[in-house]
């Protein structure tokens, strides 16, 4: 039987409304081999979240010592706190061969991509602007100003979709999970990802 030569880096990203955390939590249901890297950050914990299990939550002093130190593959200020992935961890998570699902925005897709040239990367969208623009209105979280900071941001993070390996449209959740797992399922057929002496079993003895 043949088997993965390493794990697979998942990089899912998306402007604020796509729905990118539903879609990873859902991911993280179907697929068990899957597990999910933890950011860093320093946004106050909400009182649904985990410490540990949604993010480290640390302070701003904190987070800038470790980013002085290197401790992040990747770190990003986003909507005005600040995210990373911890180089250790992720490292360790490679080097057991783990399925790794990481939710980062644009930026941070670029560095991991940068760092683990065979990551996947995954680019999430709504089907319309007016839909983004309608998703994010529903949340009555935010007043207007912040809402328009969202939408101009959503423009800037929208221009890095061409470098991406994958676009992926969210119209309905479900053929969007669909749409994910057909791409992990490709990814796992190709040549690179086969175990040579899984190849060599293959070509049979010799003459």
């Amino acid at each position: 039987m043949l088997k993965k030569k390493k794990g697979l880096i998942l990089v899912v990203s998306a402007p604020s409304g796509a729905g990118k955390t539903t879609l990873c939590k859902r991911l993280l249901q179907a697929s068990s081999s899957f597990i999910s890297s933890v950011s860093f950050t320093t946004r106050r914990r909400r009182k649904n979240e985990i410490e540990g299990v949604d993010y480290y939550f640390v302070s701003q002093k904190e987070f800038g010592k470790m980013a002085e130190e290197g401790k992040f593959v990747e770190w990003a200020k986003v909507h005005g706190h600040l995210y990373g992935t911890s180089a250790k961890l992720l490292d360790e998570r490679v080097r057991e061969e783990k399925d790794v699902l990481l939710e980062v925005d644009v930026k941070g897709g670029s560095q991991i991509k940068k760092n683990y040239p065979p990551a996947v990367l995954i680019f999430l969208l709504p089907p319309s602007w007016q839909e983004l623009e309608k998703r994010l209105g529903s949340r009555r979280t935010e007043n207007e100003e912040k809402l328009a900071d969202r939408m101009k941001q959503a423009k800037k993070e929208i221009e890095y979709a061409p470098h991406y390996d994958y676009l992926i449209i969210n119209d309905d959740i479900n053929r969007a999970l669909q749409d994910l797992l057909a791409v992990i399922r490709a990814e796992r057929c190709r040549m690179d990802r086969v175990a040579d002496e899984d190849l060599e079993a293959l070509r049979g003895p010799e003459n």
